[in-house]
Order: C-alpha cells, then sequence, then structure tokens
C-alpha cells in the first residue's frame, strides 16, 4: 500500500467529497470510454499523485457505479491502451447509503512523463493515427505539457551534467539585454538543433542559472529573480 493511498483510505466518502475537485481529487459520475479517463491518471501520474472518484458527480453528490467490475475493466483497459508507459494504479470501493463509489489512487510515478494516447484520424490522408500528450495536474483541471516541461521532466532521472561554456556566457549576456529568450530563438543564436538547444536551456534551469516559465502552451527562459 502507498503511503498516498494509506492517507485518502484514512478519510471517509463524505470527507473526501467534501473537499471538492482539487490537485489531489476528480469526480466522475460514470465511465463509459477508457480514453476519458486515462488523461487524468495521465495527469495525476506526472504530478503529485490523486484520486479519481468513480460515482461522483461535479456538484458533489454521490450517485454510485453500477458494476464494480465492470468500471474496473473500463479503468484497467485506459492503463493498458491509452497511457505509455502505463503508471502504477491502486484502487478500492467505498459505499455510501447503499451506493458503490469506485477510488482509483495514481502514486506519483517515477517513471515520468507519461503520455495519454490519443487516437484521431488524420484530416489529410483519413488514416487512424495516435497522438501523445502529456498531461500535469493543475488546481482542478489537467494541463498538457509543453515541450520544455517534458524535456526538463525527463531530464530529471538522471544526474545533472552541463559544462559552462562559450554558448552559456552568449546565453546569459543575451538576457541581461532582453530578459527573456525561447528554445528555438536560443537554438538559431547558437547554431544548436532546437533539441539540442532545449536540452542545454533545461541544464541551466537545473543548475539554477536560468529559470523556466510558461504561459499556456508557451515557454521562454529568464534570468531568476
Amino acid at each position: 500500500m502507498t503511503p498516498l493511498l494509506s492517507r485518502f483510505q484514512q478519510l471517509s466518502l463524505p470527507d473526501l467529497v467534501g473537499q471538492g475537485e482539487n490537485e489531489e481529487t476528480e469526480f466522475k459520475r460514470l465511465i463509459n470510454s477508457p480514453s476519458k479517463i486515462a488523461k487524468p491518471i495521465t495527469a495525476f501520474a506526472n504530478s503529485h499523485g490523486g484520486i479519481i472518484l468513480i460515482g461522483v458527480d461535479d456538484n458533489k453528490r454521490i450517485v454510485g457505479i453500477h458494476s464494480e467490475k465492470e468500471t474496473l475493466e473500463i479503468v484497467y483497459q485506459a492503463v493498458k491502451l491509452h497511457i505509455d508507459p502505463e503508471p502504477r494504479i491502486d484502487n478500492y470501493v467505498d459505499e455510501y447509503k447503499n451506493r458503490l463509489v469506485l477510488i482509483v489512487c495514481i502514486p506519483e510515478s517515477n517513471d515520468k512523463p507519461h503520455y495519454y494516447l490519443e487516437q484521431t484520424t488524420d484530416p489529410n490522408t483519413l488514416k487512424a493515427v495516435t497522438k501523445k500528450r502529456a498531461y500535469t495536474r493543475e488546481g482542478n483541471r489537467n494541463r498538457a505539457l509543453c515541450d520544455d516541461r517534458i524535456t526538463l521532466m525527463q531530464s530529471k532521472k538522471y544526474p545533472l551534467k552541463m559544462s559552462f561554456g562559450e554558448k552559456e556566457i552568449m546565453l546569459l549576456s543575451f538576457l541581461q539585454i532582453h530578459k527573456v529568450i525561447t528554445a528555438d530563438e536560443y537554438g538559431k543564436m547558437t547554431g544548436l538543433p532546437l533539441d539540442k538547444a532545449r536540452e542545454s536551456l533545461i541544464a541551466m534551469v537545473r543548475s539554477g542559472a536560468v529559470k523556466l516559465q510558461t504561459n499556456g502552451e508557451k515557454s521562454y527562459y529568464t534570468l531568476p529573480t
């Protein structure tokens, strides 16, 4: 049992519901599609973990589920078919006034980032394609991660390795004057391919020399304040 699961199990179902949807909690009245629940599972795994209460509507009403077995099957299909890599989940069933609520607990993952896999159709070829997007939890919403945030998340799996040379000095000098820079601008300035420019910037972020800022899906870098 994970510490997260243990903490939530200590609370009664009315207490959990009474807290409302937040950074750690999401309500689902019902689920009839694995893809619909895969996105919040991905977001919680990429963040600090959380729970999904299936059988509770947005108005905090405990409506219950019809079948524990069928609901669990949809959850497992979501994890296996719509998330890569598969995150760990735990679950338990709680009861209130003869109504069952399935509580899915998603601990923070050590294998970030996890990607939500969405099946869609290419408008040009009309062929089925799979789109991958990483999500994180912000407040009571699931937010798509930009490429810079994904690179930062990936880099934290490994020890920081960087050298401070001409390109890094050029970056700091630029920021002293212009205040902000994007990965694309840094790549053009230094002659680095975009992915290498982003990796270089992320190393600088991890070292504390610069700061990564995001505004919606746009990212840029500044000097620390």
